[in-house]
């Protein structure tokens, strides 16, 4: 399987997928830390794929988007965006209402209190 045969397989059979560097638990990087911690507090369930552990995939990644950077955030297959598109979805409820519409589930007020501590 080529890179983007596997990239197109994760995104499309998971809801929520963000290729970032490091883990979920353990990211490797601020920007790919920032959007972690976004989904974690907000109780999503979501695949990492730490594109450390693979250069194919890296690079591969960049390409399946046309995105030049990591972290990137797919929902339902599709391609929403990286840390300062998601931090300002976040901020402005755009995150949420997506999660709405695609049927994920997340803590309301887990977003709330994002929202109030930025505001």
């Amino acid at each position: 399987m080529t890179a983007e045969q596997t990239i197109k397989e994760t995104v499309t059979s998971n809801d929520v997928v963000l290729y970032m560097k490091g883990t979920k638990e353990m990211p490797q990087c601020g920007f790919s830390s920032r959007v972690a911690g976004v989904l974690n507090f907000m109780g999503v369930d979501f695949t990492d794929v730490n594109v450390l552990a693979d250069d194919s995939i890296r690079q591969g990644i960049k390409d399946y988007s046309d995105w030049p950077t990591i972290p990137q955030l797919y929902v339902k297959g599709e391609f929403v965006g990286g840390c300062d598109i998601i931090t300002e979805m976040t901020l402005s409820g755009e995150l949420d209402q997506l999660f709405d519409d695609q049927g994920i589930t997340y803590s309301k007020d887990a977003a709330e209190k994002i929202r109030e501590a930025n505001g």
